[in-house]
């Protein structure tokens, strides 16, 4: 009652330009525009005036929790309390961009609360801002403690691309005392051993999209986008309809990795989405080797999926990433088409290539009208072993695409995973939320 009647106090709407239009939205009912708006209107406005919004877009869906940290921000913007309680509730729902300001005011009306600062810290994570993580850290180093902060500032200075700083504030971590971490001491070494051998095979520089996804994620990276390479995308696909010819591909970039790294797997383990069971056939053919249903535990084999969003939208799917999470000795995971802007729940250990929205060959697929418009073909609805054998017969040559991208040749690839071999599936499968240091462009 308090925090109400101090908010009705208060002007109940903003007076920025950039902030009414995001109030407009709500007028129209339309929070997902006013959140947009928002993230538009960017980092300095006034934030009783953004909480003012976010108020009332969070009483529209319903989380009550923000709407009341928003509230009492509004009543008072220059209460640390209010400011980190703000940050806090934006970052569990999902929305970290507007916690940035609130919780960076919060520190420093704060004098540097750790609590304060691990939460700016989340949520710089969660935007993929890997560089001001670590210079917050790096401003407070004399009052970190080594877990998590410590690890933190390491795992952000992998993501933001910085290696020596990496390496050696790595060296200085004692063990961690808390065996809670101990997942995150072995995982980080094991990031920091890849890069070592990454950096003998490729540049690792700020456009090494396939160095640094094996950095960061253990993931080899089949292919490249031959499109918008200096535009943007670095290797990424925006929205991609795919083709049998890029199947195809990958499958035989999935041969060659088997073939360089040395592993014999004697079965593709089949999953249970119809995608996945179309790309499982292809790639039984392709390294000739028998398919079959999925079983968990089971070793040597070749796990394959077209999309693992696809896996989990299955009824099985859940259950079936969760026994994938935990490494099984001889078993590879293959996705062929993995999202990067909203990764997958596990990390495959061999991605064809990364794409922001993807249709698969046989899905519905845009096509001209009759009347001169676009709209969805019906998706192809043939048995999946005549599909896959189409997948199988397609024409795997590496399509040109603009010229602007660097060479992906089979044998340099092969050099790299040979390279690479030595750190290649090890450890747990789990997510790996960023794009690390090389960027693309989104698109909405």
């Amino acid at each position: 009652m308090m925090i109400s009647g101090m908010f009705s106090r208060r002007n109940r709407r903003p007076k920025s330009p950039e902030l009414l239009k995001a109030w407009e939205s709500l007028d129209s009912r339309d929070v997902p525009g006013a959140l947009r708006q928002l993230r538009a209107a960017g980092e300095e406005q006034p934030l009783a005036e953004v909480a003012l919004v976010v108020r009332r877009a969070a009483g529209a869906a319903g989380f009550d929790d923000l709407a009341e940290a928003a509230a009492a921000l509004a009543a008072a913007p220059e209460r640390p309390k209010a400011l980190y309680d703000f940050g806090y509730a934006c970052v569990e729902r999902g929305v970290s961009y507007l916690a940035v300001p609130a919780l960076r005011e919060a520190l420093r009306r704060g004098d540097g609360s750790l609590v304060v600062l691990r939460e700016l810290v989340s949520a710089y994570e969660d935007e993929g801002r890997h560089r001001e993580a670590v210079t917050e850290l790096t401003r407070y180093e004399g009052e970190l403690r080594d877990w998590p902060d410590g690890y933190l500032l390491v795992f952000n200075a992998v993501l933001a691309g910085d290696l020596e700083l990496a390496r050696r504030r790595h060296a200085r971590l004692s063990d961690p005392e808390d065996t809670q971490w101990q997942p995150a001491r072995e995982r980080q070494n094991r990031v920091l051993d890849r890069a070592a051998e990454a950096e003998r095979a490729s540049s690792l520089d700020p456009t090494d999209l396939r160095g640094w996804q094996y950095v960061i994620a253990g993931t080899v990276l089949g292919t490249l986008s031959p499109y918008g390479f200096d535009a943007g995308m670095h290797g990424r696909y925006a929205w991609l309809q795919d083709t049998p010819d890029g199947c195809l591909r990958g499958l035989l970039r999935l041969r060659t990795l088997l073939e360089a790294t040395g592993v014999r797997p004697r079965s593709v383990s089949l999953l249970p989405d119809r995608d996945s069971r179309i790309l499982g056939l292809a790639a039984a053919a392709v390294l000739g080797l028998p398919a079959e249903p999925f079983a968990p535990g089971r070793t040597d084999t070749v796990v394959v999926a077209y999309d693992l969003d696809g896996v989990a939208a299955h009824d099985d799917g859940p259950e079936i990433l969760g026994q994938l999470f935990e490494r099984v000795p001889g078993q590879v995971l293959h996705e062929h088409a993995s999202c990067w802007t909203d990764p997958p729940a596990i990390t495959a250990d061999s991605v064809g290539l990364l794409h922001q929205s993807v249709v698969p060959p046989w899905g519905a697929q845009l096509r001209q009208g009759a009347d001169g418009g676009v709209e969805p073909g019906p998706a192809d609805d043939r048995p999946e072993a005549e599909i896959a054998a189409e997948v199988t017969a397609a024409d795997p040559s590496a399509d040109p695409g603009d010229g602007e991208g660097p060479a992906d040749d089979d044998a340099r690839f092969a050099a790299f995973a040979g390279v690479v071999s030595g750190t290649w599936l090890r450890g747990d499968r789990a997510r790996v939320r960023s794009a690390g240091p090389v960027p693309s462009s989104r698109f909405a």
